[in-house]
């Protein structure tokens, strides 16, 4: 399934998620697509944002989110991932549940009163806030890639780099 595709179902499930264990999963099932598609962009994405993206597949390694019980017993929708059609909406896409599922964990966080679940919590958290500020590094480095392509194509001028065409008018 294609990587904006599998962000939104993420998205859906997690702002259905009813109770903490569910919404654990949810952002499990968030860090865990967030490594997918960190390791894809690593192998087949933009140069500039190979660095960046090889970091995004690491981060979380030691708290796999894959072995996750919640995950496991549904399975992890990251393990669906087949290409990333265009990289800025989805990493775009993969900010925007990365950021709902920490503030979820937030709130799971605040009204649990078994320690367990609230240091899991706190983990979970540490990895989405990393994962986030990975995801909007690689933002930043394509917007700039960007604005350099807009400089170089304002000193081309309207007509690239060789100018007008050559005028037939008198031949």
């Amino acid at each position: 399934m294609e990587a904006e595709r599998l962000i939104e179902v993420g998205r859906r499930a997690l702002a259905d998620s009813r109770g903490a264990l569910d919404v654990m999963a949810e952002a499990w099932q968030a860090q865990a697509l967030a490594r997918a598609v960190g390791s894809r962009l690593a192998l087949c994405g933009p140069m500039e944002l190979r660095s960046e993206a090889r970091a995004l597949g690491e981060i979380g390694a030691g708290c796999s989110a894959l072995d996750h019980p919640a995950v496991l017993s549904g399975g992890a929708r990251a393990a669906q991932l087949s290409g990333i059609a265009d990289v800025r909406p989805a990493l775009a896409g993969l900010a925007l549940l990365l950021g709902e599922a920490g503030i979820a964990l937030v709130g799971v966080a605040c009204d649990t009163g078994e320690d367990g679940l609230y240091w899991q919590c706190i983990e979970a958290m540490d990895a989405a806030d990393e994962s986030l500020d990975r995801v909007h590094g690689m933002l930043r480095r394509l917007a700039e890639r960007e604005r350099e392509r807009d400089r170089e194509r304002e000193r081309d001028g309207p007509y690239g780099i060789r100018g007008p065409a050559p005028s037939t008018a008198g031949s």
